[in-house]
Order: structure tokens, then C-alpha cells, then sequence
């Protein structure tokens, strides 16, 4: 039992000896990197005045002075080494994968709540064009409750008379349609045969025969979309009710829900967002009236231009032009091309021409003058930016998304120019005001008397 401890002491020793010897190594090797250091310093210091002046007397066994070293035995930082464009588009490539990702999230729910997000922006629009209507009731001593009540009934009793009036002219007019329908069609064939084109009755016979057949295998799908469009009658019926309360609540109490809403913001935020809101909303009611009252005009216009001309159904023509207008250059092709159809096949091809010139000039003087100064720089967008956006928003939610599209895009672009400027200004009045010297050289100066 006695011989352990003393092994376990000889053992201490012999480490601490070890520690000391290791500890000596260390030191000289120290010492040894100082001292090359210094000569390398010497050296450098030499080479640098070698062309110039001879380098000042140094005592080599004086310490070296407070500079950094000039070579350094650690490896470089594994960030550095990566070169500089390389880490700008590393930095600027995960930020934009995030907001891509954040973009598809928001879009796959849109895309599943279609119908409640497509139905509160249309209450939108219908709230832009009734708000003046509640404030000159409010204005007249009319309560706001039941100004509100008054404003929404009236706004959609007439929505709902004009689309009866709608249907009305065409179930009157379907019959007499169709027997002008097959007239044009009869008229066309007798054209094409005696075209310039050498169409023989045999490839009409085929092609009228390939319809019927197409039509023949086609009947399941045809079947399948008529009641798939029963499900849309029944969504847009909902779709109808949810936007006629939503716009019974934002007409009532819209003030309140901006400020719950603001409260969802960070602190940090709010005061841009607080003064980016109403720009937003005069923007958005500035478009929302300014096509409103476009696409009233091209209606009336072209529509007693195709009245003129005899063209069957000119009035449900017109509201059908109106509605369209809505869809900024895709709508007023599409209803122009309906005119023009309509024409040619019941009034022939004199009759389809002079509709189409009707159609155009109309739309030319909407474009070039009606719309610069109806609806003015405020919701001012380039027409690259009007057809990808009424492209993407078709892609995303169809006829609706396409309506939607326009007015986002010029929400957006007051939203987002506000913002810059409001930062910008933030960012001035946070910065230290000039002072001395500086603020002397900054002060106006008044300019010299004239002699």
C-alpha cells in the first residue's frame, strides 16, 4: 500500500517537468516569430525607402514599433475569400426565394378562399362609387345608419334592373336572332362560293359535318359544363350576397375597420401606413369612378352607333360594352369583336365594317383623351405593367382576377411611392442637423447688391 503514492508523485513530477519543458518550447518559438517578424518589417521598410530617401537608423535590438504584422500565419476567414459580386447575389438570391415563397403561400390562399377575397374587392369598388352618395346624405342632416341602408339598396336595385333588362332584351330578341343568325350564315356561304378563295360546297358540307361530330363526341363534356356552370350560378349568387354585406359594413363603419387594422401593423410601421391608407383609397376611388364613367361613354356611343346602323339587340350590346370596359384593353376588344360579329352575321359585311369603325374611333378617343383626362396622373400605369398585370391576374382567378388586376397594381404603386418618400424623410429628420463650419458653408447666402 505504500508504494502507490510514491509512484503516483514520481509520476506528478515527471508530468510538471514535461509541462515546463513545453512551456520553455513554446516561448522560444515566440520569441523566434517575433524576431522574424521585426526583420521582416526591417526589410520591407528598407525596400520602401530604396528609391527614395535612405531608411532611417534603427536599433534591431530595440523593440518594433506599434504596426500590424505583415505576414500572418492564420488562414483567411472562409467569407472573405467568396469574391464580392458573388456574396451581393448570394445575399440578394435568399431574399428573393423568401419573398418568391411568401408570394406563392399568399397565392395558394388566395386561390383556395377565391371567392370571399374576389367578393370583398368588389365590395371595394362598389364602396368607392356609393361613398359620396353616403356623405351628401350624411351632409343633408340624413343619419349615417340610415344613409348607409338608403345608399346600398338603391346601388343594387339598380345593378339588379340593369341585368334584367339584360336578359329581358335578349330572351326577346332570341328568336328574331337566330333566324338573322342563319340569314348571315346562308349569305356567307353564298360568298364563299363565289370568292376568289375556290371554296366548293363539298368542304363547306365537311366542315359543317366535322362541327356536328365534334359537338356528337362531345356531349359528356358539354353535359359536365352545364352543371359545373349551375356550381358557378350558385357561387356567384353567394358570391353576390357576401359582397352586397361587406359593402353594407365598410359604407357603415369603414373608418373603424382601417383603424383595427392599423393596429395589426408594427409599431415601428404604423405611421407610414397610417398616411399610406388614404392615399390608397382616393387612388383607388379616383380609378374606380374614372371607369366608371369611360366605360358609360364608349357604351352610349357605340351603342347608338350600332343602333344607327340596324344591328339587332343594340341596347343589351351596350351594357355588355360597359361591363367589359371594366377589363382594361382585353374587355374592349372583346365586346368591340362581339359588336362586329353580331353585325356581320345579321346585317352582312358592309354593315360589320362601318360597326367596326364605329368601334374603333370610340375607342381611340377613349384612349387618347378620355381616359388622360378623366382619371389623370393619379392612377398613371405603364401599359407593359396594364397587360401583365390583367394576364397574371386572369391566370390566377379568372374574369375576376382580371378586373382586379388593374386597380391593384395602382394601389400599389401610390402605396409603394409613398412609402419611399416617407422614409426618405424619416430618414432626413433623423440624421444630425450640420454645425460649424459645415453649417456655415451649408447657410444661403444672400446674393451681392447689384451696383
Amino acid at each position: 500500500m505504500s508504494r502507490v503514492p510514491g509512484w503516483i508523485g514520481r509520476l506528478g513530477a515527471g508530468l510538471t517537468e514535461m509541462g515546463e519543458r513545453l512551456d520553455e518550447a513554446r516561448a522560444q518559438a515566440e520569441r523566434e516569430d517575433a524576431e522574424s517578424e521585426r526583420a521582416s518589417y526591417a526589410e520591407s521598410e528598407r525596400a520602401s525607402y530604396a528609391d527614395d530617401d535612405p531608411p532611417p537608423d534603427h536599433d534591431h535590438t530595440s523593440p518594433a514599433p506599434d504596426h500590424p504584422a505583415v505576414v500572418s500565419t492564420a488562414r483567411q476567414d472562409p467569407a472573405q475569400a467568396v469574391p464580392w459580386g458573388m456574396r451581393v447575389a448570394a445575399e440578394a438570391g435568399w431574399r428573393l426565394l423568401v419573398l418568391a415563397g411568401t408570394l406563392w403561400v399568399l397565392m395558394r390562399v388566395i386561390s383556395a378562399v377565391q371567392l370571399v377575397v374576389l367578393a370583398f374587392v368588389a365590395a371595394l369598388l362598389i364602396t368607392a362609387i356609393l361613398q359620396p352618395m353616403v356623405a351628401r346624405l350624411m351632409r343633408l342632416g340624413v343619419p349615417r345608419g340610415p344613409a348607409t341602408a338608403l345608399t346600398v339598396t338603391l346601388g343594387f336595385v339598380v345593378m339588379g334592373l340593369i341585368g334584367w333588362f339584360v336578359t329581358w332584351q335578349v330572351m326577346e330578341n332570341i328568336d328574331n336572332l337566330s333566324g338573322q343568325v342563319q340569314d348571315g350564315i346562308d349569305e356567307l356561304r353564298k360568298w364563299l362560293l363565289n370568292s376568289p378563295f375556290h371554296v366548293t360546297d363539298k368542304q363547306i358540307n365537311d366542315i359543317a359535318e366535322n362541327l356536328r361530330n365534334a359537338v356528337g363526341a362531345n356531349t359528356d363534356q358539354i353535359t359536365s359544363a352545364g352543371l359545373e356552370g349551375v356550381t358557378v350560378v350558385v357561387e356567384a349568387l353567394a358570391g353576390i350576397l357576401l359582397a352586397a354585406f361587406s359593402t353594407l359594413f365598410l359604407l357603415y363603419d369603414g373608418r373603424r375597420i382601417w383603424e383595427w387594422t392599423l393596429k395589426l401593423v408594427p409599431a415601428a410601421a404604423r405611421p407610414g401606413v397610417a398616411g399610406a391608407g388614404p392615399r390608397a383609397w382616393r387612388t383607388l376611388t379616383a380609378y374606380v369612378r374614372g371607369t366608371v364613367l369611360v366605360a358609360l361613354i364608349d357604351a352610349i356611343f357605340i351603342g347608338l352607333g350600332i343602333y344607327f346602323l340596324d344591328v339587332p339587340m343594340a341596347v343589351p350590346l351596350a351594357v355588355f360594352i360597359f361591363l367589359f370596359a371594366f377589363i382594361p384593353l382585353v374587355g374592349a376588344v372583346v365586346s368591340g369583336a362581339l359588336a362586329v360579329v353580331v353585325a356581320l352575321v345579321t346585317q352582312g359585311v358592309f354593315t360589320a365594317v362601318l360597326t367596326l369603325a364605329v368601334v374603333l374611333a370610340v375607342q381611340q378617343i377613349e384612349g387618347h383623351i378620355l381616359q388622360p383626362f378623366i382619371l389623370g396622373r393619379a392612377v398613371r400605369v405603364h401599359p407593359l405593367a396594364v397587360v401583365l398585370s390583367v394576364a397574371a391576374g386572369g391566370m390566377v382567378a379568372g374574369i375576376g382576377g382580371a378586373v382586379v388586376a388593374v386597380p391593384l397594381v395602382a394601389v400599389t404603386n401610390t402605396v409603394v411611392g409613398y412609402l419611399r418618400s416617407y422614409s426618405q424623410e424619416a430618414a432626413l429628420k433623423r440624421s444630425p442637423r450640420p454645425h460649424g463650419a459645415t453649417a456655415v458653408g451649408s447657410a444661403p447666402v444672400d446674393p451681392p447688391p447689384e451696383p
